[in-house]
């Protein structure tokens, strides 16, 4: 009854959109200088490969978007998503770095070895070299490739930059997060750097205070001024919005001064900053000629947090978690290009699905030895053709910390329940370990000075509990648990995640390193392994024992010498 009255409201919640005239110019948020707006666009005939352009924004809660009914107003991504295809059936990973590398690879985390939490600037690791990316790919097939904001796949090592993996050019930051006027972020006391990179360089020249959300669409504005239309491009965007710390400029606040919940007010003026921004990235598309001829991409990288403002209402549990609320992320396509314009996909999509539909789209090849977890699903989300994927490893973590009522008993002898995982396989959800925070935050819960943990809908589970079941199609707020219902369900989707472990990698997560520290870089976070490093300490290591070999020599040669100089001495008295 609960599960029905929701979906009502929601589907209430989903007439409630703004919308915005492309023809009526805002300024604000990346305005472009006066100059750029003067020039025409290139004339000739467009190739028949799309111009790419895929939008990430960060921490966006699954509420947070005006088509799923939150009171904060995003007109320029409700207009965008009205006009192309809505997903709602759509996963990505529940932090940063793992979405970034399954959208840039194609593939699961356990096959990267990136399955566990995120990359910390001061380790070295990084994705791994050894992986095809997405943008190496599109430029293999003719695109100029181009990203702006932030990276977020490690860059201990020159060769882990965004300009080493495929990217032409790189504008942005490589942590995860940072002030968004000074671009500085300290990672621990005392540990305090500068990040803002133009390809392998701190972006010195940029520090002159302008909030991230519109230095980034400046810089993406001139990149389409000075690209020739008539040529392929792929821009990457991935905006540091919505993501703490929560800044935003004064004048985005206007509208949402009655909120009284100070983050929330606050991450209300972020998006509405970000909204705008992409009202302007896609004039510019129009203005300079690519539009016709392109694909919007709009995903967030993960759930909402509510401590930080985000909503994920009325799906269960927050950025972080592996319930819904921490992997069902808002996107969207929008393209002249695609058939079933102005419709809904309900077809399952993981990001994952990227990297094939995209290179496909672009006339690329893609190796017959890489082993790739995405699908092609452009007819699925332009055609509204059945999904070709059926299921989805949310992850297998074999090192976050354990259940400590898990066991191989209470997984039938097939997994061992103490170990956090979560797959979906058609209607199913299975989740295993500690799934992760776990309440409902309703909206109410924004109306004091945090959201209160007193307006949350509590859980309490039976002490011992480490198996969680869904039919995710019938319940898709995750409000009653069928593990006890269907036990045979339970042990399908255990062997199934079994068979996903035997295809494993090891888990990379080393150490901090002390020479990551920015103070002995020029103040910068920027890469600080090199190769002579490891090669210095192999040949000191073997020059050392050389040497005590050599030593070793020496001193034996000594006390023979010693002696054949005594006798000499003697000798010649």
């Amino acid at each position: 009854m609960v599960a029905a009255v929701l979906a009502g409201l929601s589907l209430l919640s989903l007439l409630t959109c703004g919308y915005l005239a492309w023809g009526s110019r805002r300024g604000g948020a990346g305005e472009a200088p006066g100059n750029l707006l003067g020039e025409e666009p290139a004339a000739g005939a467009p190739s028949s490969q799309p111009h790419i352009i895929f939008i990430l924004a960060d921490d966006q809660g699954f509420r947070d978007v005006g088509y799923h009914g939150s009171e904060i107003r995003t007109p320029t991504l409700d207009k965008l998503a009205a006009e192309g295809v809505k997903l709602e059936n759509y996963y990505v990973q529940p932090m940063c770095t793992p979405s970034r590398s399954q959208l840039i690879t194609g593939k699961y985390q356990i096959h990267t070895g990136l399955q566990h939490s995120i990359i910390r600037p001061t380790q070295p690791n990084c994705l791994p070299l050894d992986n095809v990316t997405l943008p190496q790919k599109l430029k293999e097939a003719g695109y100029s490739t181009h990203m702006v904001g932030k990276w977020h796949l490690g860059f201990y090592r020159r060769e882990c930059m965004p300009t080493q993996r495929g990217f032409d050019s790189f504008f942005g930051s490589l942590l995860g997060s940072g002030d968004y006027y000074t671009h500085f972020k300290c990672d621990s006391p005392g540990i305090c750097g500068y990040d803002l990179y133009e390809n392998d360089n701190a972006a010195w020249d940029h520090d002159n205070g302008i909030y991230s959300t519109q230095m980034y669409t400046q810089k993406v504005q001139q990149i389409l001024a000075s690209h020739n239309p008539r040529k392929p491009i792929f821009l990457y965007i991935a905006y540091q919005a919505v993501h703490s710390p929560l800044q935003a400029p004064g004048r985005y606040f206007e509208h949402y001064r009655s909120i009284n919940n100070i983050n929330r007010r606050r991450y209300a003026a972020m998006l509405a900053c970000l909204d705008e921004a992409i009202n302007n990235v896609t004039l510019a598309l129009r203005k300079y000629g690519y539009y016709e001829n392109s694909i919007i991409i709009y995903s967030s990288d993960n759930g909402g947090q509510p401590m930080a403002g985000g909503s994920n209402w009325p799906l269960r549990g927050s950025k972080g978690t592996y319930w819904e609320g921490g992997i069902r992320a808002v996107g969207f396509v929008h393209s002249p290009l695609l058939k079933n314009k102005g419709s809904v996909c309900k077809e399952l999509v993981h990001i994952t699905d990227w990297f094939p539909t995209l290179i496909t789209l672009a006339e690329g090849q893609i190796d017959e030895d890489i082993q790739l977890d995405g699908y092609d699903v452009w007819e699925t989300i332009s055609e509204g053709r059945r999904s070709p994927r059926v299921d989805i490893l949310h992850n297998i973590d074999p090192i976050y910390t354990k259940a400590k009522n898990g066991s191989w008993a209470a997984g039938y002898g097939i997994w061992n329940t103490a170990i956090q995982s979560a797959i979906r396989v058609n209607h199913w959800k299975l989740l295993t370990g500690n799934p992760g925070y776990s309440d409902w935050v309703p909206p109410q819960a924004f109306s004091n000075a945090g959201p209160n943990r007193w307006h949350n809908e509590r859980v309490s589970w039976s002490a011992g509990k480490t198996v969680w079941l869904f039919n995710i199609t019938a319940d898709p707020y995750e409000r009653v648990d069928l593990s006890a219902r269907h036990p045979e369900v339970v042990k399908q989707l255990l062997r199934r995640l079994s068979q996903f472990n035997k295809t494993a990698v090891p888990v990379r997560y080393p150490p901090k390193d002390p020479r990551s520290n920015p103070k002995l870089n020029g103040g910068v976070w920027g890469p600080w392994f090199k190769e002579d490093d490891k090669k210095k300490k192999s040949d000191k290591s073997k020059g050392a024992k050389k040497q005590k070999k050599s030593k070793n020599k020496k001193k034996a040669s000594r006390k023979k010498g010693q002696s054949f100089h005594c006798r000499s001495r003697l000798a010649g008295g």
